[in-house]
């Protein structure tokens, strides 16, 4: 029986008992599935009318609105997550004391404390009338805190010798960790960090609980107020709006691959200047002519009147 690294490769007993439990499993996720589908259209949730809704412009309009809506609370999220994640990084990181426990301490209360409370007291305590600014900073404070640990350890994970030879080179603290930490640390970290954007941008559904007019807000008020042979449309307003989640965080994850994938093709290094192109004969003898005019005169044995 040949080793993996991990574990022992399977022997011929033991692959075909897996691909029995394969067989197995699948069998049964598609009976539960079977079974779903059927009790669905029995209750008349699978009806051609209950999607039909979707074709009237007023609830296409509305599923419009809550779509812009919702990336607006997520771009003002995102940026502001990250701006106060190196913020906060930066001063973790910090030789001061002071600031160091300023920054610990903020990251670990916000970091402990449920989104949905943050959100809800920055609504109540300051910005009742700006639901989409309460949504954004509560989501901007939660995921800044996550954002700076990461950063954090990707800071910490590059190596020390790095760090030394800047300041070797004269270099300031600030330049060290703007120069050299943080475009590493970034790089490294970056699969993390967009993970994180992936989380925030879903974490906007929670703007339904102080009425900011995002996705999961239109799908309940579209749900409840349209009544479809008698029963409301969860189902079908269910599946669409899950649709168009998973197609925006496909999309963003599929933006990362591509950042990630440029910034791996991105030329590092020094670039070599161009050769100058030779002087011409006159401009060489000229400037031998002058060489053996001074040489003599500033040689180590000369003397100057």
């Amino acid at each position: 029986m040949s080793a993996s690294v991990l574990f022992d490769a399977p022997g011929p007993k033991a692959r075909v008992r897996n691909r029995i439990y394969a067989v197995v499993g699948t069998l049964l996720i598609l009976g539960l599935l079977a079974v779903s589908v059927m009790r669905l259209n029995d209750k008349g949730h699978l009806a051609p009318e209950m999607w039909d809704i979707f074709n009237y412009s007023g609830i296409r309009q509305n599923i419009a609105d809550a779509l812009l809506a919702t990336l607006k609370a997520f771009g003002l999220a995102a940026v502001g997550s990250l701006v106060l994640g190196v913020l906060l990084a930066v001063a973790r990181l910090s030789d001061h004391k002071p600031v160091r426990w300023v920054a610990t301490g903020f990251i670990e209360v916000f970091r402990s404390l449920p989104l949905l409370i943050t959100i809800y007291a920055v609504w109540v305590a300051f910005l009742t009338d700006y639901s989409m600014w309460a949504l954004a900073l509560g989501l901007s404070i939660y995921n800044g805190c996550v954002q700076a640990e990461v950063l954090r350890a990707g800071v910490n994970a590059v190596p020390r010798g790095q760090r030394e030879a800047a300041y070797a080179l004269g270099m300031s603290k600030t330049q060290v960790m703007t120069s050299v930490l943080l475009p590493q640390a970034v790089r490294a970290m970056l699969p993390t960090i967009i993970s994180q954007l992936v989380v925030t941008l879903k974490d906007t559904s929670l703007g339904y609980m102080i009425l900011y007019p995002e996705l999961l807000y239109s799908a309940q008020l579209i749900a409840s107020n349209t009544l479809v042979n008698g029963q409301y449309p969860y189902v079908s307003v269910i599946v669409v709006f899950g649709v168009i989640y998973i197609a925006l965080c496909l999309a963003l994850s599929a933006l990362a691959t591509w950042i990630e994938k440029r910034g791996r093709r991105a030329r590092t290094g020094i670039t070599v200047a161009p050769a100058e192109a030779p002087g011409s004969e006159a401009e060489l003898e000229a400037e031998l002519e002058a060489g053996r005019a001074t040489g003599p005169a500033d040689g180590p044995g000369s003397t100057k009147n």
